[in-house]
């Protein structure tokens, strides 16, 4: 597979991005890096990503809809992945009063921002499959 050429330019304006991020940091102290860790694990974990991806496509769904579309998450942790992505702000939980209790979950404008970002990934993580599993039999090989 033909990999896209990384220009010495795009190293640079990586390296400035990288700098500005994190050149005025002690990177050894772990407690001023936490809190960029601590957003991206959020978001970044697998359960996460799926509900988020799922929002994305259907815009609004309910507890059992997304439980069936992240196909192997369990009730406690679905529970637990949709209580903390409403509370960074990522998605808006609406409970309607009707017997039986009718509750909606959809993305915010701020979750659709970070959506943005993730179709981004997801297609780089598409594009390059084939040679991360190469590079993984080779790896496995020596």
């Amino acid at each position: 597979m033909d990999l896209e050429t990384i220009t010495v330019n795009q190293k640079v304006i990586s390296a400035k991005k990288l700098k500005k991020m994190f050149g005025h940091l002690d990177l050894r102290d772990a407690d001023l890096i936490c809190p960029i860790r601590d957003v991206m694990a959020t978001v970044s974990d697998k359960w996460s990503t799926l509900i988020i991806m799922y929002l994305g496509y259907y815009p609004v769904l309910r507890f059992n809809e997304l439980k069936k579309k992240v196909y192997g998450i369990s009730n406690k942790v679905l529970s637990e992945r949709l209580k903390q992505l409403e509370g960074d702000g990522y998605l808006k939980r609406t409970m309607y009063p009707e017997v039986p209790i009718r509750v909606e979950y959809e993305l915010t404008d701020f979750g659709h921002s970070y959506l943005q970002r993730l179709i981004e990934l997801t297609e780089w993580a598409q594009k390059y499959k084939e040679c991360v599993l190469s590079n993984r039999a080779n790896s496995q090989r020596k």
